[in-house]
């Protein structure tokens, strides 16, 4: 969904923050950097730009008391689109705010890099982008080097690898009055206060509600549903469970659109069940304020990535797995009560 390769690096303002809770400072830097070696701008742009090419959930800017003005990165995001000439002075403001909101004191100290392109591409729009990075992460490298008659070795500590953007994101100058359209990466494996904080302290997005936001939260949802809520009120085999997530993601691979109705009918074929839905889906939306149409398109990309979240193994002990993709008739699960152990039956025409 983002392209980038007609895209250009225009400016670039690099500084250091670090984490008051430990006595750490920052530092700003008092120009851009100016970018003069053709081979350091192409780096920059993969190192920025490339591991946004498969994120597809679209963000907005917003303020909790809905006034988009307060939101501070909104701010200084639309002075600098409609002023390039403050681009630096902005940049340093970023920097001291990523420095008032990191309040926790496992937030790694880095260096903020902003950034401004030209011509990157987002749902087949070329726009002006601003782009605000953090590096976290530091490397050693080994460096290979001739030397008289044979070779020598040196290596560079703290040094940052161009495959490992820590935390990013891409301001599109477009939808302002929606908050613009806002890309976002962390690469932190945690969802405690040090990993959240770049997303919901300091950019403050919520995501933007469309088919792609849709469909994953409609499949997220229904996977939790079958998976945790079932459990609940139903008493209900590992295999039925699989054969449930197995027809809802047949639904969606096969279908255009999402409709409740049919949805229900199709894949959980049982009123009780229905309705239970609904209750589940209604209850996620209050809690998370995050609205699902009955009715919308199906977009394939989030089909794709939540199929790889839908498990069809169902483990046995650490002696089998079985795989099921079809008819759950096919197998049967049973007691044996001279060995007084479970087991299933497995039917089968065919040994591949």
């Amino acid at each position: 969904m983002i392209s980038f390769f007609e895209a250009s690096l225009k400016q670039l303002s690099i500084h250091h923050t670090g984490n008051k809770l430990v006595e750490e400072y920052y530092k700003l830097s008092d120009a851009p950097l100016k970018i003069e070696d053709e081979l350091l701008g192409n780096l920059l742009m993969q190192y920025f730009l490339k591991p946004f090419e498969k994120v597809n959930e679209v963000y907005r800017f917003y303020h909790p008391n809905d006034n988009l003005a307060l939101n501070e990165v909104f701010h200084f995001a639309n002075e600098i689109f409609e002023n390039n000439a403050l681009f630096h002075e902005d940049s340093q403001q970023l920097a001291k705010y990523l420095y008032d909101v990191a309040n926790h004191p496992k937030i790694k100290s880095g260096e903020l890099y902003v950034a401004y392109f030209e011509k990157v591409q987002i749902e087949g729009e070329q726009l002006d982008v601003l782009g605000i990075f953090k590096s976290e992460t530091k490397d050693t490298y080994l460096k290979v080097y001739p030397e008289l008659d044979g070779f020598n070795m040196s290596y560079e500590q703290e040094a940052i690898s161009i495959n490992k953007l820590d935390k990013g994101c891409l301001i599109f100058n477009v939808d302002k009055e929606e908050g613009y359209k806002v890309v976002v990466l962390d690469q932190s494996k945690s969802s405690n206060d040090s990993a959240v904080y770049w997303k919901d302290e300091f950019l403050k997005l919520k995501i933007r509600n469309d088919s792609y936001n849709q469909t994953n939260n409609v499949l997220g949802v229904y996977k939790n549903f079958v998976t945790q809520k079932l459990d609940d009120d139903y008493e209900i085999s590992k295999a039925d469970k699989i054969d449930l997530l197995n027809r809802s993601m047949k639904y969606f691979k096969e279908k255009e659109t999402f409709d409740i109705e049919e949805f229900g009918n199709e894949v959980i074929g049982n009123a009780e069940g229905i309705e239970s839905f609904k209750n589940y889906k209604k209850n996620y939306e209050e809690e998370f304020e995050s609205p699902i149409a009955d009715h919308f398109e199906i977009a394939e990309s989030a089909v794709k990535k939540q199929a790889r979240a839908y498990k069809s193994v169902l483990k046995l002990d650490k002696n089998f797995h079985i795989y099921i993709h079809g008819n759950k008739d096919m197998i049967e699960k049973g007691y044996d009560d001279d060995k007084s152990m479970n087991f299933y039956k497995v039917y089968f025409r065919e040994e591949e």
